[in-house]
């Protein structure tokens, strides 16, 4: 195998140590999906080094003067505090004509405008819920067409920010409520859409032209109380103690209907495709006790971290870590892009 130069891009704060003595586990978590990254490259024989950025290109162009690498691991989820500026770095790689590993600049962008994706899935009459808008400053009148309950959420923000048990509302008044707090809390717009009420399921996809889909990862509340909603709140994704109490955690899906993983997989692949995705992504979906699968958002780039759904989903066909973070620096310098010709 050969052996490359890979400058690894993360956030300015988020450059991990070359160890783990002496950190808590609350401060490894900040950064462990950077060092997880940084160590499989290393033990793969890479050159791997890193560089935090925040809100300047210069380090990025200097740096890649200077170490010349032969690809850029793309671990940026934000540029200058926006998290809608992640696909602008990766269209200044291509713009320098450096290959990267993860999602290209129109799939992330498309991806990442919940709004814009749900739109496209729509035209190509893939399942997801109907929806709607609201921007903020403008009168929140919800339309006949969406009956209650309904689900409130960011329409760019991820990581589950914003979310609680809150976002689902009932009425008028909670769902003006709600939408005045997303568009405080998150300084942009709020999209509301239908509640579907069923089990969630995280699909992993991978790849450029020829696509992989992997088995489906489940959310499992298995304590959560009768009356509370099984959702991905914040709580609920990033709060170790409320997931001990609540007894919430992911696993490979259990007792599906006959077909339903093939139908997930297929699922995933006509969305991946819709939005110009390549790389790596997953498929966040909700199925409904009759069966119906529907899509809630497509992310590109998502947490690779060792033990983290991405990961262990595809663990579970044989495919251990180091091979994962191989996989998919050699689906970076296999994407034809643009420049390229």
């Amino acid at each position: 195998m050969r052996k490359l130069r890979v400058l690894s891009l993360v956030r300015e704060g988020l450059v991990p140590p070359e160890s783990l003595e002496g950190f808590s586990e609350k401060e490894i978590l900040r950064w462990k999906a950077e060092y997880d990254v940084l160590f499989a490259l290393e033990k793969l024989g890479h050159r791997a080094e890193p560089l935090g950025v925040y809100d300047d290109l210069g380090p990025i162009r200097d740096k890649l003067r200077e170490l010349k690498p032969h690809i850029v691991f793309m671990q940026l989820e934000e540029f200058h505090g926006v998290v809608t500026y992640d696909h602008a770095i990766v269209s200044y790689l291509e713009l320098m004509r450096q290959p990267y590993t993860g999602c290209n600049p129109r799939g992330m962008l498309l991806s990442k405008d919940k709004a814009l994706s749900k739109k496209i899935l729509t035209y190509h009459r893939i399942p997801t819920a109907q929806f709607i808008v609201f921007p903020r400053g403008k009168q929140i009148r919800r339309p006949k067409r969406l009956g209650f309950p309904l689900f409130v959420k960011s329409a760019v923000e991820d990581a589950s920010f914003g979310i609680s048990q809150a976002s689902i509302v009932t009425s008028d008044k909670a769902l003006a409520d709600r939408v005045e707090f997303i568009h405080t809390q998150t300084g942009g717009d709020a999209m509301v859409e239908q509640f579907v009420d069923g089990r969630e399921f995280y699909v992993s996809v991978m790849g450029n032209r020829r696509l992989q889909t992997f088995p489906p990862w489940e959310m499992n509340f298995s304590k959560m109380p009768e009356d509370a909603a099984r959702i991905a709140t914040e709580k609920v994704k990033w709060y170790t103690a409320y997931q001990k109490k609540h007894g919430i955690e992911t696993a490979k899906a259990k007792n599906l209907p006959p077909g339903a993983a093939e139908r997930m997989g297929r699922i995933c692949k006509r969305v991946y495709r819709a939005l110009n995705m390549s790389g790596y992504a997953r498929m966040d979906l909700r199925m409904t006790d009759d069966g119906r699968i529907f899509v809630l958002e497509a992310n590109a780039n998502p947490n690779i971290e060792y033990g983290d759904d991405f990961a262990e989903s595809i663990e579970s066909t044989g495919v251990g870590y180091e091979q994962l973070i191989q996989k998919i620096v050699n689906l970076g310098l296999s994407y034809q892009a643009p420049w390229q010709g």
